[in-house]
This record gives structure tokens, sequence and C-alpha cells, in this order.
């Protein structure tokens, strides 16, 4: 099945984000409800924001790590999803098969074909308010709304119109810039990679640097402000 995006309707929704906090790890909830099927209880920004067992990372061929906060509290399902086949390896070294310049970069699938995913069930969307802004990562879908199963996309720019039609489930918050340096094209005739994913609180090293190295030098740190990341597509 072919991951596609749809015009919608422009939503106005926005979400504070929070600024980093001590954190108590709620994993033993999360892991509960896994286990028995159930969906994962609320959770408050304390129990997340800046909690290693909901930071993602993402050891990417263009240079560098990326550091994605989840957000098990709007969308706890998915965020368990990722987390699962992260620990299990799944990720490590899928492509990035789909990258539309202005918009968002497309990974996730082992076949890098946009047909492919993982063994499990997909999931029953958890549409949310979270904006698409940039940095912003959503899971891909067919039409199906309850489609979704391992791939997902990060916004390069914000588009609003995706806003409570695909699952957003966190956010970049350092290492965008080895995001920018994906290669573009549907599909790119180079793929840049994802090298290894995993969940902050398993501390897992950074590769070496021969195999975060493409044909391009790593970008340098963009100097961008609230205001930049919050604008609309030029």
């Amino acid at each position: 099945m072919t991951f596609t995006f749809r015009p919608l309707a422009l939503t106005a929704m926005a979400l504070a984000f929070a600024a980093p906090v001590a954190a108590q790890d709620a994993a033993p909830a999360e892991q509960a409800a896994e286990a028995t099927g159930e969906a994962a209880p609320a959770m408050t920004p304390d129990q997340y924001i800046g909690n290693p067992e909901y930071m993602l990372n993402l050891d990417l061929s263009t240079g560098g790590r990326v550091v994605i906060q989840l957000y098990p509290n709007v969308a706890p399902n998915h965020v368990a999803r990722v987390k699962q086949l992260a620990r299990a390896g799944f990720y490590d070294g899928v492509k990035f098969h789909r990258v539309i310049d202005g918009f968002m970069a497309q990974t996730g699938d082992p076949t890098a074909t946009g047909q492919g995913g993982s063994e499990l069930p997909d999931l029953e969307a958890e549409f949310n308010p979270t904006p698409h802004l940039r940095g912003t990562v959503s899971m891909a879908r067919a039409q199906a709304e309850n489609s979704a199963n391992s791939q997902f996309f990060i916004m390069f720019q914000p588009r609003f119109t995706l806003d409570r039609n695909y699952t957003a489930f966190g956010r970049v918050v350092s290492g965008m810039q080895y995001v920018d340096a994906i290669n573009r094209g549907e599909p790119p005739a180079v793929m840049s990679r994802m090298v290894q994913v995993s969940v902050a609180a398993d501390d897992k090293p950074v590769p070496p640097a021969a195999m975060l190295t493409e044909a391009q030098p790593a970008p340098a740190a963009p100097q961008i402000g609230i205001d930049e990341l919050n604008a609309p597509i030029r």
C-alpha cells in the first residue's frame, strides 16, 4: 500500500512545547499496557518530557544523532510501537524512501518501497491536536485511517492540513540539521538511512563516524529561532 497525503481543511490548533524537567520513569505502566494489549494510561508532561524512556535517538547516515521527544500523552500506542520496533532493531539500516523538499522525510519501511512495514498488526489511529510543525514526527498511513504500522515521517516545514488526520507522536529536539541533510527524491537516487535507532534510556552510543558519512560533509547546525520554526511554508 502506498502512503500518501491528502489535502484537508486547515486547522489552527497549537500545542505548547514544554521545557524539559526532571521526569519520573513511567515505563512500568506502559510495559503493562503492552503486555495486556490495553492502551497505556494518560501521562502528564512531568512524566515524559526529558525522560530518557520517552526520547528516541536516530543516528543518521547524514552525519549525526537526531533526538526526538516522544508524546505518550497524545499517542501512547504509537509511541509504544515505535519503541518496541526500535528495541528490536527493526529500524536499524532502514532508508528514507520518500523525501519531499519543503515538506517531509519518510522512512520506516525495510523494503524502501513505501509498501512495507513490520509483522505487527496495524494501529488504530490516535489523531490529536499536536500541530505538524517543523520537526514534528508523525506516523504514515495508507488511505484507511487505521493503517499505520511502522512508517513515519519528519516534517521539514509546517503543514497544518495534516493535523488530526495523521498521528503525530513526537518532535525533534536536537539534530534537525541531520534531518535537513537527508537526500531528496521520490525515491532519492541515493537514499539516506537510519544507521541506528534506539530509546535513549538504553544508552546506546553513537555509531562510529565512518558509519555516519555520506558523500556530503556533516552539516553545520542552523541558527533557527522560534518564529522560523512556526513559519508557514514559503
